[in-house]
């Protein structure tokens, strides 16, 4: 572990090296803010270090041990879901779009009362690292843990996306590098921190940067109502006189244009929250049923504040930006593009310094978003694949941890090579089509398999497999991939957010396929339910997924 600090150390003082001679002869370089973001990162290392003494077992990596306490775990929730996407996508969007923009804000929060209600206490009742812990516990172990296991390697590149472009984009700015250098920096750090902090780590990064994402973000807030004697009136007022789009902005209509796309976003971000693999781990780091509900319930209050906080970010960059020439290139556009609205006006309110704070926490909120996601996929191919699938349940602990460690190396090429092709799209509207995956693939396997009784293994794989395969098709061939990535002059399909249909097929395909299935394979998974049941309320039984 010290070989591997002082690796980071050569390598940030390498990137300090270059982006100074990258901006050389540009533009100054913000000595207060790279000196903070620096100082950020070595912390968060030291972090890294504390854990890795910590994390001797599988149990260690996945959960922390289940130590985390439920006002933590809250907090770390909130962490992980005030994400690059939430923080610098919403603002971005709200910078472009105005109201609009607060359909992402809304969408993301309305999903919580589904966990708290529905899911939390049954989670860590039945499940042990993995939310396919839950999915398997009565139905067919190999079948239903490699869709889980897909699914969530799915929704995690997609959510890997968004937040390897912001972190790009923030280096960028902040230390003049090529976009694609700054990406690759990004990822071998995330390797690096997951690999040997495992969940301790992550948790840990999480909870600090909330406590100073929540405090930075509330300044700025502060600092913007301020110009206008803290009225409203006057902000929006003003976003509607200096911005090109004037009235449209306080308008709905101007980024979901018809019903049944709004109706999509709404079921992609609502249903796709209870689906994230890396959110539904956190459960099982609490000690118990109760501290699960207590995560929920402090996360939903953290989190609903801060969407607050970032559709006033968004009017008061469009009021503070739009007439500052310094903010923008020669061709007129914001420097590092629309994600990098809150960064900036960051600088407008506080100067280099509050800049330097805001990027450092930028970056950290990358940072433990990604090292969450990693960790969520690679457990999704070492505990479920690996463990469960093709050892069926006979390895230990030690060569499992290896294989997710190789899973994490992995994970990062991917994640460096998707940040770099998608560089040019709004990050929380990648976000978007994540959790349509989610929402697709992994919510109507996860919400059967818990409440309804004549779920069997058949109908959850194929009605998981439909709904993932026509949300990922429909991606593939809609706008955002067929059109604004891979560059053809039209889409095939012309749905940019597929979550109506794909969340319709998946349910309807596994209903139809379970109540048509007469195999005796059904038989025990139907018989299996009132255990599962009993399980779910009390949380006694065996430790663990068990297949009946």
């Amino acid at each position: 572990m010290g070989k591997i600090l002082f690796i980071l150390a050569v390598s940030l003082s390498g990137l300090f090296a270059a982006g100074s001679a990258a901006v050389e002869g540009q533009r100054d370089l913000n000595i207060a803010a790279i000196v903070m973001f620096l100082i950020f990162v070595l912390a968060t290392l030291g972090i890294t270090y504390w854990a890795a003494s910590r994390t001797k077992t599988a149990k260690d990596f996945y959960t922390a041990g289940g130590g985390i306490t439920g006002f933590q775990n809250g907090l770390a929730i909130a962490g992980d879901y005030m994400s690059a996407a939430s923080f610098l996508g919403i603002s971005g969007l709200v910078y472009m779009k105005g109201y609009d923009g607060l359909i992402y804000s809304i969408g993301f929060l309305v999903g919580w009362p589904i966990i708290l209600f529905m899911v939390a206490e049954q989670l860590r009742n039945l499940g042990k690292y993995t939310f396919a812990d839950v999915a398997s516990y009565r139905l067919g172990q190999k079948e239903i843990r490699t869709l889980a296991a897909v699914g969530s390697l799915v929704t995690v590149a997609l959510y890997l996306i968004a937040q390897m472009v912001g972190a790009g984009q923030l280096i960028k700015v902040l230390f003049g590098l090529d976009y694609e250098v700054a990406v690759i920096l990004v990822g071998v750090l995330m390797i690096l921190y997951v690999t040997f902090g495992g969940m301790l780590a992550t948790t840990w990064v999480q909870i600090i940067k909330a406590v100073l994402l929540l405090s930075g973000a509330s300044f700025m807030v502060l600092a913007v109502l301020a110009y206008f004697d803290f009225s409203f009136e006057g902000l929006f007022a003003k976003a509607v006189e200096v911005h090109s789009s004037h009235e449209a902005i306080i308008s709905p209509g101007g980024l979901v244009s018809d019903p049944i796309s709004a109706i999509s976003l709404g079921m992609a971000l609502m249903f796709g929250t209870a689906g994230l693999p890396h959110i539904l781990m956190r459960f099982f780091t609490v000690a118990d049923a109760k501290e699960a509900r207590k995560s929920v319930f402090f996360a939903t209050g953290f989190i609903g504040y801060f969407y607050i906080l970032t559709f006033i970010i968004g009017f008061g960059a469009i009021v503070l930006l739009v007439q500052d020439p310094t903010f923008f290139d020669g061709n007129g556009k914001l420097i590092g593009g629309s994600n990098m609205a809150a960064i900036h006006l960051s600088q407008a309110v506080g100067g280099d310094l509050f800049l330097g704070f805001i990027s450092a926490v930028a970056f950290a909120t990358i940072l433990a978003v990604v090292s969450g996601l990693t960790l969520a996929g690679a457990s999704a191919v070492s505990h479920d694949l690996y463990a469960n699938v093709f050892a069926k349940g006979k390895v230990d602990e030690q060569k499992e941890m290896r294989v997710s460690k190789n899973a994490t190396l992995i994970l990062g090429i991917v994640a460096i090579l998707l940040g770099i092709a998608f560089e040019k799209q709004n990050i929380a509207f990648m976000v978007g089509l994540a959790f349509a995956i989610a929402a697709s693939a992994n919510f109507p396997v996860l919400f059967l398999s818990i409440f309804w009784s004549k779920l069997t293994t058949r109908g959850a794989i194929l009605g998981g497999s439909l709904g993932l395969a026509t949300a990922v098709i429909l991606v593939i061939l809609g706008p955002t991939v067929w059109v604004d990535t891979l560059k053809n002059a039209e889409p095939i399909v012309a749905i940019k957010y597929p979550a109506i249909y794909s969340v319709t097929i998946a349910f309807l395909a596994t209903w139809f396929f379970s109540i048509t299935d007469k195999s005796e394979r059904a038989k025990i998974d139907q018989d299996g339910f009132e255990a599962q049941n009993i399980r779910c309320q009390t949380g006694i039984g065996a430790d663990g997924a068990v297949s009946h």
